[in-house]
């Protein structure tokens, strides 16, 4: 299993599309921007076959110090971002072929 930066998936998409580069970095960084600012406002993204961010609060717990197991530390509540995938990209994984497919909904 190999690890997919945001540079190869630059370079994959510039090589696929014939487009330079830096037009996709930009493109891509301002998707991701728009991404993370959607979700600090508390907004829910879908994208359709793909999937749902979304942010959810993590309740308090309390957790161990694994060098000192018996003194039991508060781990506070956080935001967290949950994604959940769509129904397309679960059985992509999953390896049963996709209900509807056409040539621009391939994956990298």
């Amino acid at each position: 299993m190999a690890t997919i930066t945001k540079k190869k998936l630059i370079q994959v998409i510039s090589q696929k599309q014939g487009l330079h580069p830096n037009e996709v970095r930009n493109v891509i960084q301002s998707f991701l921007d728009t991404m993370t600012d959607c979700l600090a406002e508390g907004d829910r993204l879908e994208f359709r076959d793909f999937g749902v961010f979304e942010v959810v609060t993590r309740k308090q717990k309390i957790g161990r110090n694994p060098k000192n197991a018996g003194v039991p530390i508060v781990i506070p509540s956080r935001s967290a971002v949950k994604f959940t995938p769509g129904k397309k990209m679960k059985e992509v994984i999953e390896g049963e072929s996709p209900s509807s497919s056409t040539d621009e909904d391939s994956s990298l």
